[in-house]
């Protein structure tokens, strides 16, 4: 497990680089949309990555209803965490991208409609958190909460516009940006993980000093 924590940061900043360089020096600009496209290669990992976040958090409540695993409670909470940043970054590309495209920033279209409602769906669930104390009822209300919203219809999808992956370098160019994004997610949740497994250990110290 140390291993793979020292190893996921610079994997993911290698990939990203390599990301990086495919989207403004490699990848062709698209015909159509000219270079506003480039911001797919952004838009279309964050959701990816948002789904795997999200799938994560059903999980780990799953298990943390089931078993009651602490474990399992942090890492639900952490990947709820990022996973609403990722979610974020989508709705916020997104209409940059759509601005050009369909000459509006937002329309009320179902699947963006339904990403917002994701979104909120996954606040409230931080919310409830932050805001509910350390209740143990709290934790398992959370964790319906986070299965719950993983059933939930959202389509965080490509078709904002037409993807425009009409060269062979695009589409190899969308898998190397999906895997960094990948990568930085599960960083960024491996961090968080470690950070409430601190938080309680200082915590259950701060505890053991008062009945001293």
């Amino acid at each position: 497990m140390r291993l793979l924590d020292a190893l996921l940061p610079w994997a993911a900043l290698v990939v990203m680089l390599l990301a990086q360089w495919l989207i403004f020096i490699v990848v062709p600009t698209e015909a159509q949309m000219g270079i506003v496209q480039r911001i797919f290669y952004f838009h279309v990992p964050a959701a990816w990555a948002t789904f795997l976040c999200f799938f994560v958090v059903a999980g780990a409540s799953a298990v943390y209803l089931w078993k009651g695993s602490r474990a399992a409670d942090r890492l639900a909470l952490a990947s709820a965490e990022v996973g609403v940043l990722f979610c974020t970054l989508v709705l916020v590309t997104g209409p940059i991208w759509a601005r050009p495209i369909w000459g509006v920033w937002w329309t009320w279209d179902p699947r963006l409609t339904m990403t917002v409602i994701l979104w909120a769906i996954y606040a409230g669930y931080l919310m409830l958190r932050a805001f509910g104390g350390a209740d143990e009822a709290v934790a398992r209300y959370a964790a319906v909460l986070g299965i719950v919203g993983v059933i939930h219809p959202a389509v965080l999808t490509t078709k904002e516009g037409g993807s425009g992956l009409t060269d062979p370098m695009m589409r190899t160019t969308l898998y190397v940006a999906s895997l960094a994004m990948l990568l930085l997610a599960a960083w960024l949740v491996a961090l968080r993980v470690r950070t409430a497994r601190l938080e309680a250990e200082v915590a259950g110290l701060r505890r053991e000093l008062d009945h001293v």
